[in-house]
């Protein structure tokens, strides 16, 4: 097996994806913070004391899909042509759900961006939110769905697929 991020000398190095042809990519990821009611009940009516928390956080997430290469060592700089987060609000399990989205025309695709967008969102939450409930918890963090490039289509597994098939996630 021959490591992608290695030279043939044990050197770190960006992967080479000159060769690869330009597709649209996308990829979706999401992930969830859990809170006390208290805290649920502020982000829903924005009245934690810090503002607005999803709309701070949404842009928050946005920005982490563009620094993504300033904090994944050896992730390519790209040029997204999209990247927004969407909130899901789940007042059963005191749960608030991000999604994020990003596209790009590349060579190589969007996963991490998509992941670091989620990551930052829900940090941001819980940091605008620390002084209502320090034991919120952050979980669930993962990539839905890809499309384009080499590899292909991904739908995470047990989820269904556009014919309503449920997809093997490979």
């Amino acid at each position: 097996m021959e490591f992608t991020h290695m030279d043939r000398n044990g050197n770190a190095v960006i992967v080479d994806v000159g060769g690869k042809e330009i597709t649209e990519r996308e990829a979706v990821a999401s992930g969830r913070i859990r809170m006390s009611r208290e805290c649920y009940e502020a982000v829903k009516n924005r009245t934690a004391k810090k503002g607005d928390v999803l709309t701070v956080a949404q842009v928050a997430g946005i920005m982490g899909t563009k620094k993504t290469p300033e904090l994944i060592p050896l992730c390519h700089v790209l040029n997204l042509t999209k990247a927004g987060v969407e909130w899901v609000m789940h007042p059963d399990s005191l749960e608030i759900e991000a999604v994020c989205t990003v596209r790009t025309a590349g060579r190589t695709g969007v996963e991490m961006e998509a992941l670091t967008g989620v990551s930052v969102a829900l940090l941001t939450v819980y940091d605008m939110c620390k002084a209502i409930d320090k034991g919120m918890e952050i979980a669930g963090i993962c990539l839905e769905k890809k499309s384009g490039g080499k590899s292909g289509a991904y739908l995470r597994c047990g989820e269904k697929g556009a014919d309503g098939q449920e997809e093997s996630g490979v």
